[in-house]
């Protein structure tokens, strides 16, 4: 569609370079003048125009956002540098650095909260594309940072105190026992938006690994070699996954065969809900809770480990026992005799011995014959 000649509106092309300068998605800009993201959608790709107030506001936004970005960087992009145009995508779903915002003289409290306000926000949308779940999404990121806190002096020595949250922010959320959890068992409503509903499920149908690898280079902005080892795998691993992710997308969705428009089009459906965790302080204290209650769980299983050693250890034999044999059956024992008449010579032999006396020397004194 051909621009209006009474419109002061920059082309199609510089619109959209002018937004992703300032690092902004079309669902926040859409925000900004209370349009939806569809309408932005359109704006900047030509298809419609706006008109009346709308363009009035859209006219003054960019303008604010030349001027901001001259200021900032003191020279303006060339329209061919677009990230449209651009080989290697931009991190729209990650903050630029993380020594800007945690700056080196802080309380290891006051670090922690720091770098929780810079990376969360964008933690979270990144682990919504994982999961497609925002719930689990801000579970897993919260989860994360209660471990960074427990090895707090590990992570603040690391040369990326980001990178080591979202890792263990992904494997949260990509870990195969949340299928066991009855609040997980059924899906989330999908967006309402049929494009996001197709991007959003051609990502949950990749394989893990290929779906962490994809949101990881395309989403993030990572080189290859950052995601092969941020993956754990090696960096021809890394590029075949991406590969596939990359065409299992563009079977679906065919107009996200170009990266870039894949790189957009991740930010923007991150960028759709409205994902928001909790802020730092709970997360350090259930942290802490966390800690007392294994350690001292670890403290009373020792305690009855040691219990049940010493009960053996009184009650056990000092001496050895031998076994009892089993039984044997005794061979060569006459049978019992039954009672029966006696015979006469036993006869005479109980006559003889009632006559004797009961008494008397003749017991203790044998008689000659």
């Amino acid at each position: 569609m051909t621009q209006s000649p009474e419109s002061p509106l920059p082309p199609p092309k510089e619109r959209r370079r002018l937004r992703e300068s300032r690092s902004l998605t079309q669902a926040q800009l859409a925000e900004r003048l209370g349009v939806s993201p569809k309408t932005v959608r359109g704006w900047e790709s030509g298809r419609t125009f706006p008109s009346g107030p709308n363009r009035e506001a859209y006219t003054r936004l960019l303008i604010s956002l030349a001027k901001g970005m001259n200021g900032t960087n003191g020279t303006s992009t060339a329209p061919e540098e677009t990230a449209l145009e651009s080989t290697a995508p931009q991190p729209l779903l990650a903050p630029p650095s993380v020594e800007e915002a945690v700056p080196s003289s802080l309380t290891p409290a006051q670090a922690f909260d720091a770098l929780y306000a810079f990376c969360v926000p964008a933690l979270v949308r990144q682990t919504y594309l994982l999961t497609g779940r925002r719930e689990l999404a801000r579970e897993s990121v919260e989860r994360a940072f209660q471990l960074a806190w427990q090895h707090w002096p590990e992570v603040a020595l690391d040369r990326d105190p980001a990178g080591w949250v979202r890792s263990a922010a992904y494997d949260c959320a990509l870990s195969p026992w949340h299928r066991f959890r009855p609040r997980y068992r059924h899906p989330e409503p999908p967006p309402t938006d049929a494009a996001d509903r197709a991007l959003l499920h051609a990502l949950l149908g990749l394989p893990p690994s290929y779906r962490r690898t994809l949101v990881l280079y395309d989403g993030v902005g990572l080189g290859l070699p950052e995601t092969a080892a941020e993956t754990e795998a090696s960096t021809p691993a890394a590029a075949s996954r991406l590969t596939h992710a990359r065409a299992v997308v563009a079977a679906s969705l065919p107009e996200l065969s170009d990266p870039a428009a894949l790189h957009r089009r991740l930010a923007e459906l991150a960028s759709m809900k409205r994902l928001r965790a909790a802020r730092p302080e709970p997360v350090r204290t259930k942290g802490e809770r966390r800690i007392r209650f294994w350690t001292q769980a670890a403290i009373a299983f020792t305690v009855a480990i040691i219990g049940v050693t010493t009960l053996t250890l009184r009650t056990a034999p000092t001496r050895y026992e031998a076994p009892i044999g089993p039984a044997q059956a005794i061979l060569g024992v006459p049978p019992e005799a039954a009672l029966g008449p006696l015979s006469s010579a036993e006869q005479k032999l109980h006559a003889k011995l009632s006559k004797e006396t009961a008494n008397g020397p003749e017991r203790v004194q044998p008689l000659s014959r």
